[in-house]
Order: C-alpha cells, then structure tokens, then sequence
C-alpha cells in the first residue's frame, strides 16, 4: 500500500528533535515505511492491509478503536507519540485530545503530521488550540508540529479536549437507528452507488451471501431486508472503525452474521469457510484521498473465488472504472443491469476455475 502521504514530513522533524526524550514510543496511524530511531513500543492502526505490513516488521498494531471517542489512559512516564494525521477533520482532532491527555501526567513529546491537501494548517492550529505549540515544520508538502510537556504540568484545555473526542464517538442516528462515526465511508448516509445496487439486487437471492468492502454493513442490511431467502452473511471490511458499526448495526439480524477485519484483496476463503451462493459489493476506489483503481480488480477476483460453481456477483462502481475486462477474464457470464448516475450495476455468474 502506499506510504502516507505526510510520512516524510513526519521524519524531517524528527531528525531536527533527537535526542527523544527518554521513554516509550508510540506510532499511531502507524505506517510500516517508516525510519524512526527506535522500534514503538505501541502502534495503532485500523486499515488491515497496513497492520499486516506492520506485523511483518515485528510492529504489532492494536485497531485503536476501542480507545477512539473514549479517551485514553494517562502515560505514567515519559513518552512520545508521533500520529499522521487522516483526512477526516474530527478524526485527527480526536487523536490530537488523545495525545495531549496522554502525556499529560508523565510527560513527554507529541509529534504530528499531515499533508497540505489533507488540512495540516487547519491541524496545527487546531493542536494549538489545546496546548501552546512548540514548534514546527513545513517540508515535502505537509507540516509537522509539535508539543513537549512536562512531567504533572501539562495543561490543557479539557473541556475542548473531551468534547473533540465525544465528536469522534459511535453515536446512533436518531432518524434511522444505525450506528456512525467520523471517517468511515457514509458515516452513516447510503450512498448513491449503493443504493442503485439495492434497487437492482434480486429478490431470490438465498443461502450464503459474502459483503465485500462491507463499510458500517447498510448494503448486508438491505439484503437481509429484500431478501428473505438468505440464510447466512458474512461481511469483510478492512477498516476497523467500520467494522465496529458493522457489528453494532447487524447486532439484532435475523440470519448468523460473521463480520471479518479483512484485507480483501488477499482473498476471502480462508479458516474453512464455504464458498458462497452469492457476492454482494461497492469496491473501494481510494485509500484515503489515494486513487487505487486496482482495489477494485483485486475485489473482482476474490470474489471470482470465493463463490461456488453456480453463485453470483452483484456489484457496482463508478461508470468510468475499466471493471468490464477484469469480470469477464474471472467470469463465464455477466450483464449490466444499470446505469445511472455515474454509477454501473453488474451481474456476473459461472465464475471460471
């Protein structure tokens, strides 16, 4: 996967803060291309196929979910945090009252960064806001900023703090029941690919149906909904925060639901399971603000695999995505069933050995 955007920035000034204060590290929004000057004692992640290339360096990653929105306990000792910062603005300002919270009573180094097209300045003033800055940094098209606190002095304005990460909560929508959250695809609003897929999903579809790319699972609910033949879902999501909501959202479904913290793209089959009868799926096209037009081919394939000999492929995409070759080379069969707004709705079966 691709380097975050602002990775380079981040380690410029880093170079310009060693020595680091004495103490544990830890890497949030962890990218495993980076050189730091020791191994994180902590990284956080929640986008799967970034965990992975973490684990493959020794750098175990938690998802950081159960922590997002709630807070976080206080570091006893001296500690630094570097956090590359994401797109959504309450995200990063959840992760910035982290920060600050947690080095509040040992102390310590908060170092973050983020890209000029993703809202640096906007972050910086914002990590101002709570903590007076004490540095920072403008290079390769993003800015690093900094605080050091004090061991038992750092002060910091509480109240905007908490009610940052009350934003970054899982709160449930008053008008339609379902659980969102800040930086997962739709926070919570069906968006209009998907939607045309629903309008178009056979009503006989029946036994195991697989949700690819399966977000906060409204496209598994609306199966289940339209489709009372179904027997069992299985949805896979690479992010963590979605995959939360998926599980608070399918808590009360009538079928046996498995929701899997899945990179996709390294295929769908593993632990045992069957293939199933049917594929339902609206492809990631990015990876943060990143085109990655293949995501959505790799998607195609598991998917290819994943189903038995007479099962099907119900799938959407934006209409200027080149998907048609890549369903036919993996597909015996298929058919658009529309096209709308930009949007492709196709039907693919015979899935090819």
């Amino acid at each position: 996967m691709p380097s975050h955007p602002a990775l380079r920035t981040m380690e410029a000034a880093l170079g310009r803060l060693l020595p680091l204060p004495s103490g544990e590290l830890e890497f949030w929004s962890a990218d495993a291309a980076a050189t730091l000057p020791q191994a994180p004692s902590r990284c956080e992640q929640g986008f799967r196929p970034d965990v992975d290339a973490l684990s493959a360096r020794d750098w175990s990653a938690q998802s950081g979910v159960e922590g997002i929105g709630a807070g976080f306990p206080a570091a006893p000792s001296p500690t630094v945090i570097l956090v590359l910062l994401p797109r959504s603005r309450e995200v990063g300002r959840g992760l910035l009252a982290r920060g600050v919270a947690r080095l509040e009573a040992g102390g310590g180094l908060l170092l973050a960064a983020a890209h000029n097209d993703e809202g640096a300045r906007s972050f910086e003033k914002d990590l101002a806001l709570l903590v007076p800055l004490s540095g920072s940094l403008s290079k390769h098209h993003g800015r690093a900023f900094w605080v050091r606190m004090a061991p038992g002095a750092g002060a910091f304005d509480k109240a905007l703090a908490e009610a940052w990460l009350a934003a970054d909560a899982p709160r449930r929508d008053a008008t339609t029941g379902l659980w969102q959250r800040p930086g997962v695809f739709n926070e919570g609003r069906l968006d209009a690919g998907s939607a045309l897929l629903i309008e178009h999903l056979p009503k006989d579809l029946r036994g195991r149906v697989a949700d690819l790319g399966a977000g906060s699972g409204l496209l598994s609910l609306a199966v289940l909904e339209r489709c009372p033949a179904v027997a069992a879902l299985e949805l896979f999501e690479a992010e963590a925060r979605a995959v939360d909501l998926a599980r608070r959202n399918l808590a009360g479904a009538r079928v046996p639901v498995g929701i899997h913290w899945h990179d996709v793209s390294a295929g769908v089959l593993s632990d045992g399971r069957a293939r199933f009868d049917a594929v339902v799926c609206n492809p990631p096209f990015h990876v943060g603000s990143r085109s990655v037009p293949a995501l959505g081919r790799a998607f195609i394939a598991a998917a290819a695999r994943a189903l038995k000999r007479d099962g099907q492929l119900l799938m959407v995409a934006n209409r200027h995505l080149p998907y048609e070759d890549e369903l036919r080379t993996v597909f015996g069969r298929g058919e658009l069933l529309a096209e709308q707004g930009g949007f492709k709705v196709y039907r693919a079966w015979e899935p090819k050995p």
